[in-house]
């Protein structure tokens, strides 16, 4: 895989912990819940790995998560 765009994946990872954790999930929670394994969760959350995935796992992501998937998808994310 290209790292061209790593720190968007890197940004992706970070927004979908923080929107986790806010909700109250473990990484296992929200992998059982989104249908995908634990592992895959920590990969894309984690700070120093760059993993793709689909915009499927995105949108079940986003909705599990009951946030606008583009609060996901930004790089520079002003949280609320």
């Amino acid at each position: 895989m290209s790292t061209k765009y790593w720190r968007r994946y890197r940004a992706i990872g970070r927004n979908i912990a923080f929107y986790r954790k806010k909700a109250g999930l473990s990484q296992q929670e929200l992998a059982d819940m989104v249908n995908i394994s634990k592992s895959y969760i920590s990969k894309i959350e984690a700070p120093n790995s760059v993993k793709s995935c689909s915009l499927e796992v995105l949108f079940d992501i986003a909705d599990t998560l009951e946030v606008d998937i583009t609060l996901l998808l930004k790089s520079n994310a002003r949280r609320k």
